[in-house]
């Protein structure tokens, strides 16, 4: 009779990610509106944009009733500068307790155990997970000894999960995970994914690619089976990460390669519905994903710039439309340009309270300050141009003599 596989027990608030198809980590692109609209879309779980541990460390918790969020902010640096406009605070995580509920994994940027358990300690209440990021190859993360960096301290990397599995974890009841890069060999893989599942977590993600790669480089799967026995010996889920374009791309390839689950990334990041099987629909029209995205980024009052990013991430560049939606400076605005009407009151609402409309009338005042200041300085330019010509000196200084006006 064959034996049960070894299993590392599942917390009771957290989540196995076995046969799970989730949303990547994506700095921008893994904001509150992204991640809501992929569980739209059938996405099992979803995994928030890298956050570093000390921005999150002194945070504010605060819950939203406009947006029904819990928001994490923090003072702006430059409070004490006079602007224009008042200082606000700045908004460092925002998550969504109901619609996320049970789905959200948290991922941490860190290179210290005791500042991950400190951070981590802020959200760990409200999410199904906690997964340190040690696969980002981007210098931000990996000058700090952070992200990709971490494969290079495997002895480090261990420390943090087990510190997470122990002090958040066990308290909380909730998973600790760790998505990483392969190695220059599969010995050298090999060895650190065994060393990171004997600290107690509940997952394993392995972007099929090395540190240098790139994402236009084509992923490598070659070890992918073998980390996935690794993982399934150590009773750790093995999700896998590169390159994967849709839900039943991932199932396909989850059953090729023995690995238990699949995560997407740049395919989710231009269109969410990817997510979506194919005898359900397969993929939306871009149109179609643009609207509930906005309806969605509305309702949670997200930060503009971040909806402008995304936007043009899931419109077509070519089109004259998409020029007009980058060009666009606030919701309002861009609802006119995409012709959702039925948003608009409610976009000009948002505005408000995200102070673009301000913004946008002193914008105005200024463009008219500075179109002052040039005419006055061209027309000082004309006075000055002609007095040196000689064309234009005053009628006495050439012997005219002047006559009153006479009223008639």
């Amino acid at each position: 009779m064959a034996s049960t596989p070894k299993r590392v027990p599942i917390p009771k608030n957290g989540v196995d990610y076995r046969g799970k198809i989730v949303l990547a980590p994506m700095v921008r692109s893994g904001e509150l509106p992204s991640r809501l609209l992929a569980l739209k879309y059938g996405a099992d779980l979803v995994w928030g944009p890298e956050t570093i541990d000390k921005s999150m460390i002194g945070t504010t918790k605060r819950m939203n009733p406009i947006t029904s969020t819990i928001d994490y902010t923090r003072a702006p640096s430059n409070a004490s500068r006079k602007t224009a406009l008042p200082s606000k605070e700045s908004l460092i995580y925002r998550l969504h307790p109901a619609r996320e509920r049970g789905r959200l994994i948290f991922q941490i940027g860190t290179c210290s155990p005791a500042h991950a358990v400190e951070a981590a300690r802020l959200v760990a209440p409200h999410v199904a997970g906690i997964d340190v990021n040690a696969g980002c190859p981007k210098p931000f993360s990996t000058s700090g000894g952070m992200g990709a960096a971490l494969l290079q301290t495997p002895d480090l990397l261990a420390s943090i999960l087990s510190a997470l599995v122990k002090e958040i974890g066990e308290a909380y009841e909730i998973g600790i995970s760790v998505k990483i890069r392969l190695l220059e060999t599969p010995e050298k893989t090999e060895a650190l994914v065994k060393k990171l599942c004997d600290t107690g977590i509940t997952g394993l993600t392995v972007h099929c690619r090395t540190t240098p790669m790139r994402p236009r480089e084509r992923a490598i799967r070659d070890q992918l089976r073998m980390i996935a026995d690794v993982c399934r010996t150590a009773g750790v889920a093995c999700i896998m990460n590169g390159d994967v374009k849709d839900r039943d791309e991932a199932l396909q390839l989850v059953q090729e390669f023995g690995a238990d689950g699949a995560m997407i990334a740049t395919a989710a990041e231009a269109n969410p519905s990817v997510f979506r099987p194919i005898n359900e629909g397969g993929l939306l029209p871009w149109h179609e994903v643009v609207r509930e995205y906005m309806k969605i980024a509305l309702e949670v009052d997200n930060k503009w710039g971040n909806t402008k990013f995304t936007l043009g991430q899931l419109m077509p560049g070519k089109l004259e439309v998409f020029r007009k939606v980058t060009g666009s400076k606030s919701y309002s605005e861009v609802s006119r340009v995409l012709e959702l009407d039925d948003m608009y009151d409610c976009a000009k609402a948002v505005d408000d309270r995200l102070g673009l409309s301000a913004q946008k009338q002193i914008s105005k005042a200024k463009k008219a300050n500075e179109n002052n200041r040039s005419a006055q300085a061209a027309g000082g330019d004309v006075v000055a141009r002609k007095l040196n010509r000689g064309g234009s000196s005053p009628l006495s200084a050439r012997g005219v003599t002047t006559v009153p006006s006479i009223a008639v």
